[in-house]
């Protein structure tokens, strides 16, 4: 054998020897996360933040995490992430993220005094207000997102919005004060029950059909049932999903028509039911089920909206208006959480301007400021993870080869995961 030869195994073997270590050493890592992890006692991500606050552990315990996540944070950054294969280097990052965001929670949680809580007020009025916001718009949305980034994102979605609104109107060929007007014709609304049944079931049938060419794994998804929801505490929003079960609401007032297609989308299949289910299909590993990220879930609802005319559910300009009637609240709300929770706004500033950009809703404006002052961030989510799903779904579409449901198999690979995750291994997509 020629020393060149030697030379050239010796140094493979050495190679082959580091990579080895680096996987055993993060086996290790995520062997003891599994084991000692739970042992934390760390609440799962609460809606409100008055329940958020309520639940920061004692003294002892938030020292106990901080000795954790510094240790991991420690470990991690010894580890040579290119040697790393299969589920563990998901693993890898979602400790790295997760390690990340609850350092920065436990920094806040070593300083909070309790103090009497009251959600009718937002979480700026208390001590570190502010920065409690930025954790929890970083743990709601992403930990790339900043507060004065999510107010210019708003701003700018807003204006997409009324264009795609406009755009409507003048393919209605009516004025812009004609549409308004027909927009209220009985023609728009559902007094029964059963008759909103009934639309909703045609819509399961369409969408089952053409979502087979679009999604993966679709023949794996339990069938959805659709029921009137009976919870009267959940009767401010037109629906929701639970359980294998499609809720849409009729209480007091006659149904939107134009809310039936994007609503089954997004609540049903491809949206919540769908994802939650490919979830449950798909090899997820221990690490990634301790997790749950809402920028993605919520995103991936949204998302799916703004693919109704492939799934069947937009036959008519007025069908696609009702999905951006709801474009707008949600892109105002975008704004006006940042302005609440973080800039300071009065309930009458906010309510100002909600009226500026929709009108004749000012009750749906009231509660919904309500709402962001009980639920710092939690808004945001739904825009700010459409968003990436449709810059990738763009990115992909330059390719002449685009098929849809593989795009949307590969950006199910993982089920939910963080979305600066999904950037960063999906921007080659081809």
């Amino acid at each position: 054998m020629t020393n060149l030869k030697l030379i050239t195994l010796l140094i493979g073997c050495m190679v082959h020897t580091s990579c080895l270590s680096q996987n055993h050493n993060f086996s290790k890592i995520e062997k003891e996360f599994l084991k000692h992890y739970p042992t934390l006692n760390i609440p799962g991500l609460q809606i409100s933040y008055v329940s958020t606050l309520n639940r920061i552990g004692d003294k002892e315990n938030i020292k106990k995490q901080e000795r954790f996540f510094e240790n991991l944070k420690e470990n991690l950054s010894k580890i040579d992430t290119s040697s790393l294969i299969g589920s563990q280097k998901i693993n890898f990052q979602i400790l790295d993220y997760e390690t990340m965001l609850h350092l920065e929670r436990i920094a806040l949680e070593k300083k909070w005094t309790p103090v009497a809580l009251d959600d009718s007020k937002s979480i700026i009025a208390l001590p570190d207000g502010k920065l409690w916001y930025v954790y929890l718009l970083k743990r709601w949305v992403d930990k790339d997102v900043s507060p004065d980034d999510m107010f210019q994102f708003g701003l700018k979605e807003i204006e997409k919005v009324k264009s795609n609104m406009k755009r409507l109107q003048k393919k209605s060929g009516l004025s812009e004060m004609v549409f308004e007007d027909h927009l209220n014709k009985d023609q728009f609304f559902l007094d029964v029950p059963e008759d909103v049944q009934r639309e909703f079931e045609k819509i399961k049938k369409i969408v089952r059909i053409k979502a087979a060419s679009i999604f993966p794994y679709i023949d794996k998804i339990p069938e959805i049932k659709i029921g009137r929801g009976t919870n009267a505490s959940l009767s401010q929003v037109p629906a929701y999903y639970s359980n294998g079960t499609f809720y849409y609401n009729f209480f007091d007032k006659p149904f939107n028509k134009r809310q039936l297609g994007w609503f089954y989308a997004h609540e049903a299949i491809p949206g919540h039911h769908y994802q939650f289910m490919v979830n449950n299909s798909i090899n997820r590993t221990e690490i990634q089920n301790l997790f749950w990220y809402p920028g993605f879930a919520e995103g991936w609802g949204a998302y799916v909206e703004y693919l109704g005319d492939v799934l069947g559910v937009y036959e008519t300009i007025y069908d696609e208006y009702g999905k951006w009637e709801w474009d707008l609240i949600r892109s105002v709300r975008v704004s006006l959480d940042v302005a609440i929770n973080y800039y300071g706004w009065s309930d009458k500033k906010a309510l100002d301007f909600w009226k500026k950009y929709i009108k004749n809703q000012d009750d749906i404006g009231v509660r919904e400021i309500a709402r962001m002052k009980r639920w710092p961030a939690q808004v945001i989510s739904y825009k700010y993870g459409a968003k990436m799903f449709l810059k990738l779904l763009n990115k992909a579409k330059k390719n002449p080869d685009f098929e849809y449901k593989r795009f949307h198999k590969k950006i199910l690979e993982h089920g939910d995961v963080p979305l600066t995750l999904i950037e960063s291994h999906y921007t080659k997509l081809k």
